[in-house]
């Protein structure tokens, strides 16, 4: 069967920070209302003859060090066929604010050791997304400037061990990136670290293109 690489009975399990979890646990469980559910509304009309299991272990804050906590429980028992993870945003925002000490190396550190233990426990098929900044330099403030310069070396880190263990790489960066060359930041976004509905489409597409690859 081609098309996508998530087969008929197949499980998906898509694990990050708030952007994953999008209402999850709240009046849209159990997918959320972001680019997971519209993940699956997608799969859903373009292969209709896959029943595959999505599911969705978004939490809202998240960082590499909470995926630690909670690695068993949420990725490992699970069992999944393929494994989508997007998490960073907050581990440079809570290094900037100086509630914990991720900086890129240590964010390297943490999500390498993630990454390594699905390697080894699991034979699960990774896809992982980078994080993204929904703005541009001239539409940024100086904080924003701070993050945006940032921003980089925490991809980096994604793209490296997405080559290191020969994950599917989706740029979500790169795909906002190109579409801020046409469109103001407030077409997908109140704020730069949280889509609306179109942004959140956008990750979906971007996404499902990975899959289909």
């Amino acid at each position: 069967m081609g098309g996508m690489c998530v087969q008929d009975g197949q499980k998906m399990l898509l694990i990050g920070d708030s952007i994953t979890d999008c209402g999850r646990r709240g009046d849209a469980a159990p997918l959320g209302a972001g680019y997971v559910a519209f993940l699956v509304d997608l799969v859903t009309a373009k292969y209709p003859e896959r029943a595959i299991d999505f599911v969705n272990r978004g939490i809202g804050g998240n960082t590499v060090l909470d995926l630690t906590a909670r690695w068993d429980a949420d990725c490992l028992a699970e069992r999944p066929d393929w494994l989508s993870v997007m998490i960073g945003i907050n581990d440079l925002h809570r290094t900037l604010g100086g509630v914990h000490e991720l900086p890129p190396r240590a964010y390297r550190q943490h999500y390498d050791r993630l990454l390594e233990r699905v390697a080894a426990e699991t034979d699960a098929r990774l896809v992982l997304l980078d994080p993204f900044y929904m703005t541009t330099e001239a539409h940024a403030d100086e904080a924003q400037k701070t993050v945006l310069g940032l921003l980089p070396a925490y991809i980096e880190v994604v793209h490296d061990l997405a080559a290191k263990y020969g994950a599917r790489l989706t740029s979500t960066q790169d795909m906002f990136e190109s579409q801020l060359r046409h469109r103001p930041p407030t077409t997908f976004c109140g704020e730069p670290v949280h889509p609306n509905r179109t942004g959140h489409m956008l990750i979906a597409c971007e996404l499902l293109r990975t899959l289909e690859a």
